[in-house]
C-alpha cells in the first residue's frame, strides 16, 4: 500500500487535528524528529518515514554522487514516491492542516515534494536545506508558507545557496520566513523557537489539504 511505501512511525494526535510529517537527516531514522514534532505541535498526528536509500549504511531519501551532488534521476524517483506516500496519509487522515518539517537531507526531500505538489502542505519548515539546482515548479505556489533555517557557517549547506533558495521561493510567491544562526550545520535553539512561532500561525484560508 502507498501508506506503507516507507518504513515509518506514526504517533497519533487529536482526531481531526494537524497532520505533521517529519523527515530525518542523513544517517538517522524515523525516530529522530518525532520528539521535536510532538514538542512543536502537541496535538498533531506525526508521520515520520525512514529514508529508503543506504549510503554506506546511512539512511537517506535519495542518492547522491558526492557532497552536494545529487543523482537527479533518483531524486525524481524519491519525490514521486514521497508525494504518493504523503497524499495517501493526507487522504486517510482528514486533518485540519498538513505541515512538514525536515532537517538536512529530510529538508531536501520535503522541499522537492513541495515543489512537485505545492498543494500537499499548508506550511513547511526546511532546516538546513541544500537545493543546488533550479527546480521546475507548477502553478499554485503563491501563498505557500515556508520557514527556512540555516547556519551562516554551514559547510554542508553554503549560505549563498540558502539565500538563493529564499529568493527563488519568494519569486514563486511563497510567504518565506528566514531564521539564521552564526554556527554550522547543527540545529540551534533559535531555530526551534522560530519553528514554534511559525507553526503556531493559523492556516491560510482555503488552504488545500
Amino acid at each position: 500500500m502507498t501508506k506503507d511505501a516507507y518504513i515509518h512511525k506514526v504517533v497519533p494526535g487529536t482526531p481531526g487535528g494537524p497532520l505533521f510529517f517529519v523527515f530525518h537527516g542523513t544517517g538517522a531514522d524515523e525516530t529522530q524528529l518525532v520528539p521535536l514534532g510532538h514538542d512543536l505541535v502537541p496535538d498533531a498526528t506525526i508521520v515520520s518515514p525512514r529514508g529508503d536509500v543506504s549510503e554506506m549504511g546511512a539512511a537517506r531519501f535519495f542518492r547522491r554522487t558526492g557532497e552536494g551532488v545529487y543523482d537527479m534521476d533518483d531524486l525524481a524517483r524519491a519525490t514521486a514516491k514521497m508525494t504518493r506516500f504523503v497524499q495517501a496519509h493526507v487522504t486517510a487522515a482528514k486533518a485540519s492542516r498538513v505541515i512538514g518539517l525536515g532537517y538536512s537531507n529530510g529538508a531536501n526531500i520535503l522541499a522537492s515534494t513541495l515543489f512537485a505538489a505545492p498543494g500537499l502542505f499548508d506550511a513547511a519548515v526546511l532546516m538546513h536545506p541544500l537545493i543546488p539546482f533550479e527546480p521546475e515548479v507548477p502553478d499554485g505556489f503563491a501563498g505557500r508558507r515556508v520557514l527556512v533555517t540555516a547556519g551562516r557557517r554551514d559547510p554542508i549547506c553554503p549560505p549563498n545557496l540558502t539565500s538563493r533558495l529564499e529568493a527563488y521561493l519568494r519569486d514563486l510567491g511563497a510567504e518565506v520566513t528566514m531564521e539564521w544562526h552564526e554556527g554550522g550545520h547543527e540545529v540551534r535553539p533559535n531555530e526551534i523557537e522560530a519553528a514554534r512561532r511559525f507553526l503556531a500561525g493559523q492556516p491560510r484560508e482555503g488552504a488545500a489539504k
